[in-house]
């Protein structure tokens, strides 16, 4: 575990604070560097899972051809350098680009990074960390993207201590665990600009152990959040604010699914925790809801007033120390608690095993308690769409572990019926949730109030549901 890397991104304003504190002193090494990223006209490289970059420091140029997503687990390695002449690629047989995709390529400059890169060598405890402070700009013609960026690298130690260096920045200035690559904020630069951000395939391999298997999934979602985090905050936009609560909602069922490997009290803690933060961010969804319904001009008015009071309140959560608290704890567990390496035949099971038996598991509680939606309430009804959100949410994690033929077919049409139920489901929670929100806003009596409550049949939506989940029972199951 010595080779453990935290990426922090520090406000702009706070470079001063870092520099001038007694924390680091004075770097032992200042580098300019300037890297230009290539890629084909249509986006072949970054496509396929590869990027390429010439960095140049002072006069020396180096290429580096890094694989990334599903092409990082085909190579043993997955980064390869090459020093080169000026900033003309090389495509040659010592990285696997011109074998996967070809000589023939016409590659282009996309964009630039230009750093200046302060290093310290740190000790904390007796382990050795590498601290590297960036700042610069992402460039692409007329447009640029700020970085300020701290990484604290484990050298060699207890990965515990970088988190304890790690703490100690905090107190000093305000950071948000970062997760983007420099390669993605080009990309990013260049693209159409995302307003929010699904989740993305978790690669699992089936002889993995199931603890790893976890951290995958685990840190797969809190990247979703802080993704759509980032989004939120500058734009205060309705889609990224739902995406960080789903992310948030896939965390927690993947600590629920993964129970019997995840032992201690602190996986409990930090589950109370996410559901406290989901919780501030769901009272502004519940607003976006209702405002996506109402057409009268008065009630979305009033609406739009208790959103911005709502949104108010989220971003102010999420900048709380109690947030930025949980997202340092987490990750310090994620990568050092005790359930990576336990000895244990639950733990060390390989990650196929598990994903059969969850699996299994759900849809066992999901045929339970959906044999009868309309004979049961409305609180029965939402504990039958949980039920359904996990077993959608566990069919994603796991799919790369059934990614044969047969089983993409099944999983396809799985996650189609899964869809369809959870939107039937989703429509019912808004009819029973829609009247408890306006009352608690104080608009029960608008006159309006029936056009966002009462905006379909009832009776028809659980008839619909039941239809959905019997569908969803009759589709094969892709992990068999």
């Amino acid at each position: 575990m010595s080779e453990i890397e935290l990426k922090l991104d520090l406000a702009g304003e706070t470079l001063d604070t870092v520099l001038s504190s007694d924390l680091l002193g004075e770097p032992q090494e200042v580098i300019e560097q300037t890297s230009t990223y290539f890629d084909t006209p249509d986006r072949r490289f970054i496509q396929d899972g590869y990027s390429l970059r010439i960095r140049k420091t002072g006069t020396s140029h180096v290429q580096t051809i890094k694989a990334t997503g599903p092409a990082k687990s085909l190579f043993s390695r997955s980064e390869w350098e090459t020093p080169v002449k000026g900033l003309e690629p090389v495509i040659d047989l010592k990285s696997p680009v011109r074998s996967e995709l070809g000589s023939d390529l016409e590659l282009e400059r996309v964009f630039t990074v230009e750093l200046k890169r302060r290093v310290w060598k740190v000790d904390e405890n007796g382990s050795r960390i590498e601290v590297v402070l960036d700042t610069g700009a992402v460039l692409s013609g007329d447009r640029q993207s700020l970085i300020s960026e701290m990484e604290l690298e484990l050298k060699d130690g207890n990965p515990k201590d970088l988190f304890v260096l790690a703490r100690k920045v905090d107190n000093i200035v305000f950071f948000r665990i970062g997760v983007r690559a420099k390669s993605e904020r080009g990309f990013a630069l260049i693209d159409k600009q995302q307003n929010a951000f699904k989740a993305e395939k978790v690669l699992l391999e089936q002889r993995m152990r199931t603890a790893k298997a976890f951290q995958e999934i685990a840190l797969s979602c809190f990247r979703q959040f802080r993704l759509n985090e980032d989004v939120l905050l500058k734009k205060r936009n309705a889609e990224a604010l739902h995406q960080a609560r789903v992310a948030i909602r896939r965390l927690r069922s993947a600590f629920s699914m993964f129970k019997s490997v995840l032992q201690d009290d602190e996986p409990r803690r930090l589950t109370a925790e996410l559901r406290w933060l989901a919780g501030m961010l769901g009272e502004a969804r519940n607003i976006d809801v209702l405002l996506a319904k109402a057409t009268d001009a008065d009630l979305r008015d009033k609406l739009k007033d208790i959103r911005d009071k709502a949104y108010d309140e989220a971003i102010e959560a999420l900048g709380s120390s109690r947030a930025r608290a949980l997202m340092l704890d987490l990750t310090e567990w994620l990568h050092c608690d005790a359930y990576l390496t336990r000895q244990d035949p639950v733990v060390e099971q390989d990650a196929a095993t598990f994903a059969v038996a969850a699996l299994e598991k759900m849809r066992k509680k999901l045929k339970t308690h959906g044999r009868a939606l309309a004979e049961v309430d409305d609180e029965h009804r939402h504990q039958v769409r949980k039920d359904a959100k996990k077993l959608r949410y566990g069919a994603e994690f796991f799919v790369t572990l059934f990614d044969g033929k047969p089983g993409a077919r099944r999983h396809k049409k799985f996650l189609a019926a899964m869809s369809t139920l959870q939107d039937h489901l989703g429509d019912l929670n808004d009819l029973a949730t829609g009247p408890d929100v306006l009352d608690r806003h104080g608009l029960a009596s608008h006159p309006a109030r029936d056009s966002v409550i009462l905006h379909a049949d009832k009776g028809l939506l659980i008839a619909k549901a039941q239809q959905a989940v019997d569908e969803v029972l009759d589709v094969k199951r892709f992990w068999r």
